[in-house]
């Protein structure tokens, strides 16, 4: 499931760059003809195909999103993580990090006064602040996973920066087996009711295929009405939804009261059998260990005869 090449101390992951990697190898054969310098002891590419370079093992650590901050926790990390964002919320213990901000508009002189040995960002920051720390001498690891897949190699590549290998392998392995007992349930399943994820509903908001809710939907044994439209998230009009007439109908938490009273939906088969649902966000929308989770309630949301209603 998960695909990971090797070279010597460098990870190579999705996106990398391999003029970066062809021209870091001519630097290091050229530094072996000189006199020894300090260099950094590991260079990776993250998500966004950059070269990262790594001194040592990060022991100040700053996530810049709530899903990797639930990744370090769940890989022991507690004690290495000097902040977090206002949104990092899980688990408790994450409340009473340093904040730098929010999500969307981190504080970058705070980040530089906290002197991180390591940043976990995301795709959202690759236009300004990965730039701004950078050039202020900061590595920054940027970790943007689409797919379940992608998800569950970005846990195990934490893990490889952060000398925590095994622990990101128990974990992947436990989140695997869990991933595998549910497909197992819904694999042969004749009829896959057409599911709707909403995240928004003003304008509405959905999920297509490559992404790791859509193969939520998938091993849940539901079928996503818009995987075969379009990649990604997209703003969609109410009659595309009303043509495509879902079966069931899940809803981010912000938008579950408006479902339930929508008119635009009542002709939906979902509104008129009563199979509008929500649950926690942060099950779904997270891309870190509790998606597992989140696989729990659409199973049972798609599938109550098979699948027992999830419990904290």
């Amino acid at each position: 499931m998960i695909r990971k090449k090797m070279l010597g101390n460098q990870i190579l992951g999705r996106g990398t760059n391999w003029f970066l990697v062809l021209l870091l190898s001519a630097v290091l054969v050229l530094a072996a003809c000189t006199t020894p310098v300090e260099t950094p002891t590991q260079y990776v590419v993250d998500d966004l195909g950059r070269l990262v370079a790594i001194n040592g093992t990060p022991q100040r650590i700053i996530s810049l999103a709530p899903s990797n901050t639930e990744i370090l926790f769940a890989l022991g990390l507690g004690d290495e993580v000097a902040a977090v964002t206002m949104y990092c919320d899980y688990p408790p213990e994450a409340l009473d990090k340093e904040k730098v901000g929010d999500y969307y508009g981190p504080d970058i002189e705070k980040i530089v006064a906290l002197q991180p040995d390591l940043v976990l960002a995301t795709d959202f920051h690759r236009f300004d602040l990965i730039p701004a720390l950078e050039q202020q001498g900061f590595a920054v690891f940027a970790v943007a996973p689409q797919t379940l897949d992608d998800v569950l190699e970005s846990i195990e590549r934490i893990g490889d920066i952060t000398e925590r290998e095994a622990e990101a392998s128990q974990l992947v392995n436990e989140m695997t087996s869990k991933i595998e007992t549910v497909e197992e349930q819904t694999r042969e399943l004749g009829q896959k009711p057409s599911v709707l994820y909403m995240t928004w509903h003003d304008p509405m908001w959905t999920i297509g295929r490559d992404t790791w809710i859509d193969d939520l939907i998938n091993i849940a044994g539901g079928a996503n009405i818009f995987s075969q439209n379009f990649e990604g998230g997209a703003m969609v009009q109410i009659e595309w939804v009303i043509l495509q007439n879902p079966e069931v109908i899940i809803t981010s938490e912000w938008s579950y009261d408006w479902a339930l009273s929508a008119t635009e939906l009542a002709s939906t088969n979902a509104s008129q059998t009563g199979r509008i649902h929500t649950f926690d966000d942060d099950l779904a929308q997270r891309p870190g260990p509790r998606l597992v989770q989140g696989l729990d309630w659409f199973a049972y949301l798609v599938h109550p005869e098979i699948f027992e209603e999830p419990g904290d």
